[in-house]
């Protein structure tokens, strides 16, 4: 009996590019972008014009908020990491509320009431955050301790986290008195509006994605990748905290 090792080879090497290319190509952005950006950051434009201005100005702080939202990597990391086993829009929207819960209560109350925590430590909090929602998808936490902790409960206080990570940013900037609650309440609407297109977009790309045969072995790469970007992620908060203090 004859083996064809070159079909072996072939069937090998076509599994490997099932596995990497999808998954490997659509998050490696992620890492270069990561490597590159700062998270909860507000571009220096942005800044000037939240320093600047007096009054309500709901049109430009619902912007603010949406775009930040859009731009911030770790928001849109974990949020994926929240959907990638949900199949039910459902489940969606009872884990994307509990989230939006969240952030916003402590968004508003730190803001509001001046609340704020370094920002290196929250955005390495934030970090963890992804890396433990990977974790969980791939079934860490019941392989190694036989225990499986609350999800629903473990997104509400990740978001808690995520809004911490907001108010302190926003606090660095010294947003005017005047008009703040109304200018808080268009920026978190913005953060929401933000969140949803994000997800709309999530949903589509995974709804696609699972409809390919390769899709569980392309999720497990997938989330162990995103381990890594939390890993990423958590390492540069605690060297610019170490390299600042």
């Amino acid at each position: 009996m004859t083996i064809n090792r070159f079909d072996g080879s072939a069937r090998v090497s076509h599994a490997i590019r099932d596995v990497l290319i999808p998954t490997g190509g659509a998050l490696a952005m992620l890492v270069a972008f990561a490597a590159t950006a700062h998270a909860h950051d507000v571009t220096p434009g942005d800044a000037g014009y939240i320093q600047e201005i007096f009054g309500v100005h709901i049109i430009p702080f619902i912007y603010l908020g949406a775009k930040h939202m859009i731009t911030g990597y770790d928001h849109i990391l974990f949020l994926l990491g929240v959907v990638f086993f949900l199949y039910h829009m459902r489940d969606v929207a009872i884990y994307v509320t509990l989230f939006a819960v969240g952030h916003s209560v402590t968004m508003l109350l730190g803001v509001w009431f001046g609340w704020g925590i370094n920002a290196y430590i929250i955005d390495a909090i934030i970090g963890l955050s992804v890396v433990y929602k990977a974790l969980d998808n791939l079934g860490a936490f019941q392989r190694w301790f036989g225990f499986q902790p609350d999800t629903k409960v473990a997104t509400l206080v990740f978001g808690l986290f995520h809004g911490t990570g907001l108010a302190s940013k926003i606090l660095e900037y010294q947003i005017a008195e005047d008009g703040l609650l109304a200018n808080l309440l268009a920026f978190n609407v913005g953060v929401e509006l933000g969140q949803l297109l994000a997800l709309f977009v999530i949903l589509i790309v995974m709804g696609y994605w699972r409809r390919s045969p390769n899709f569980v072995r392309q999720a497990s790469f997938a989330n162990i990748i995103m381990v890594f970007l939390g890993v990423l992620l958590t390492y540069q908060q605690i060297a610019g905290y170490i390299a600042n203090t």
